[in-house]
């Protein structure tokens, strides 16, 4: 994990991405998607770093995506360093950010509640489970995030 390359706006982990070779982020001159993001367009212009310190959830732009949505709400709730915390507690247990391409663990879900709880816990819920055991994924990176909500 490049845990200083962060969460970019959008709340996709840049920490975490197979793609941040040539990237530094969405501030940082060579991000090649920097020009078209709404996102970083709708948060620039509102003076927001990250669009977690929005107050108005949307789904504007990549955001109609789980995966950044899910991010972006748990940072909202409970800060981007224990987002940054259970990523890289996750990483090491076996959680992929990208399996496939840009396809990871974190896009088996459908539901936001679900996938936040599984980014704080890092455990499969049933349905989780069902689904990645027809796609042959090991179940291994059952562990739980220990840090606590206030850390």
């Amino acid at each position: 994990m490049k845990r200083g390359l962060g969460i970019a706006r959008c709340g996709l982990a840049c920490c975490l991405c197979s793609e941040s070779e040539g990237c530094g982020g969405c501030d940082s001159g060579s991000c090649p998607d920097a020009a078209a993001c709404e996102v970083r367009a709708c948060s620039a212009a509102r003076g927001l770093s990250h669009c977690y310190e929005c107050a108005e959830p949307c789904r504007r732009g990549i955001l109609t995506k789980i995966k950044p949505r899910a991010f972006t709400e748990f940072a909202r709730r409970f800060g981007e360093g224990r987002l940054l915390d259970c990523l890289e507690r996750n990483e090491a247990t076996g959680v992929s950010y990208h399996r496939e391409g840009v396809v990871g663990d974190y896009d088996d879900f459908d539901d936001l509640e679900e996938l936040i709880a599984f980014i704080e816990t890092g455990h499969q819920t049933k349905g989780r489970a069902d689904r990645a055991h027809k796609r042959g994924d090991s179940p291994e990176h059952q562990v739980s995030c220990q840090k606590t909500r206030n850390a």
